[in-house]
Order: C-alpha cells, then sequence, then structure tokens
C-alpha cells in the first residue's frame, strides 16, 4: 500500500491539495502586499523621469554653452536646438555638431521648450512634465534649466 493512501482508499491530506478558502486567504495577502508596494513603485519612476529629465537639460545646457563660445551667441528660438547639430545658414563659425545624438525627448515624450532670450538667464529650456502643460505637481511639474 503507498503512504499517500489511507487504510479506507482515501487520498492523506498531503494529497488533497488547498482548499478555496486558503487560496482566498492568500490572495489577499498578495493583494495587500501588492497595494503597498506598488504606489511606492510608481512613485520611484515618476522621480526617475524627472531626474533623466534634469540631466538632459544639463547636457544640453552645456552644448549650448560650447556653441556660444564657437559662435558668439546662442541659438535662436528660430533656430533652437536643431543648431545644435546641424549648421544654421547664415552662421560662419559653427563648429559642431554640439551633440553626438540627435536632441532627445523629455523623458516624457515631448519636446524640451526653448526660449531666447531667456526670462531666467540667457535662454530658457523647459521640459513640461508629464502633462505636457506649465505649472504642475509631482511629476506633472516642470523640469527647468534654471
Amino acid at each position: 500500500m503507498c503512504n499517500s493512501m489511507q487504510s479506507n482508499g482515501r487520498p492523506t491530506r498531503a494529497m488533497r491539495g488547498f482548499t478555496l478558502l486558503e487560496l482566498l486567504v492568500v490572495m489577499v495577502i498578495i493583494g495587500l502586499l501588492a497595494g503597498i508596494v506598488a504606489p511606492q513603485y510608481f512613485a520611484q519612476i515618476g522621480k526617475s523621469n524627472a531626474k533623466v529629465a534634469r540631466a538632459q537639460i544639463e547636457a544640453l545646457g552645456q552644448a549650448l554653452d560650447q556653441y556660444r563660445l564657437d559662435v558668439g551667441r546662442y541659438p535662436s528660438s528660430e533656430q533652437a536646438l536643431v543648431a545644435l547639430r546641424v549648421a544654421p545658414s547664415g552662421v560662419a563659425r559653427w563648429q559642431g555638431p554640439y551633440l553626438k545624438r540627435d536632441i532627445p525627448q523629455d523623458p516624457w515624450g515631448n519636446s524640451y521648450q526653448y526660449r531666447v532670450p531667456g526670462q531666467h538667464g540667457d535662454y530658457d529650456l523647459v521640459s513640461l512634465g508629464a502633462d505636457g502643460q506649465p505649472g504642475g505637481d509631482g511629476e506633472a511639474a516642470d523640469v527647468v534649466s534654471w
């Protein structure tokens, strides 16, 4: 006779598996853990997107400063950030490209806003955050160069 069978031919408790109540308790515990961990995880994603935007703005700022050293002024608002990759017409001292890769989108898939002269310095470079609108809080907050 098998060790997994009782003398009356029924499987022992170890062979029967889990009851519906036991499965429901496990599902509730998993749901509670997910409810605690998931908000913290998604908050970290928002913070990391803002850090990426700050790093990209810093790199674009360095490229703009190099452009200004070579040309004598920042690219105009019309020339925009494209002047860091492609020589604008009528600019004789352009020594670029000033970026190794194409101009990046911000982490939320939007273009960076560039204005010369800036309201907060020689130029303003802005990512409008997750909502793509000026202002906002949290992940929707603007990331700026000033």
